[in-house]
């Protein structure tokens, strides 16, 4: 398994795989499928503001999942910290590219300075749950019923991750 920056060749794959957890999944709570010219969008927008979207690839060169970390919050106190994606094709799932994923996207992190991670999980996505406490991230709270998908009201999880020795800024 590689683990590399998406390219515009990657955005099918990319694109497929957002459009099934849409559809099937509560880890992305949206109801709408996208097509190539939004992930097009997106990955220049994530390149623009040197936010990394890493793709894995498999050892025949097909992508089987990608991640990447935006802005937590719009003020500038949250400039430190950053909430991430992670999502894995249907077919590479609990084969370890999730958590190869997050270990590339936490250096990443690191690397550009930021203090803390955030994920936001839907309480019911034991897996999830489950690899974040693997990759050191603690609950921090949790929100009931916040979202609604496929009928039910849904449960928010926050955990986050601290990476020690980001010096507080002046």
């Amino acid at each position: 398994m590689d683990i590399r920056h998406a390219i515009e060749d990657d955005l099918p794959i990319i694109t497929e795989i957002y459009n099934h957890a849409v559809r099937t999944t509560t880890a992305i709570w949206n109801d709408r499928v996208v097509d190539v010219a939004n992930r097009a969008a997106w990955l220049k927008a994530h390149d623009e503001a040197d936010l990394p979207v890493l793709v894995s690839v498999d050892d025949d060169g097909v992508v089987n999942g990608y991640a990447t970390f935006g802005p937590w919050r719009a003020w500038d106190g949250y400039k430190y910290t950053v909430e991430h994606s992670v999502y894995v094709h249907k077919a590479a799932q609990r084969k370890g590219v999730g958590k190869a994923l997050m270990h590339a996207l936490m250096g990443a992190a690191r690397e550009r300075g930021y203090h803390v991670m955030i994920a936001g999980i839907e309480s019911g996505n034991v897996g999830s749950l489950r690899l974040h406490e693997q990759l050191g991230f603690q609950k921090v709270g949790e929100c009931p019923q916040v979202g609604c998908k496929f009928g039910r009201w849904l449960d928010l999880t926050f955990m986050q991750v601290t990476f020690e020795g980001c010096p507080l800024p002046k």
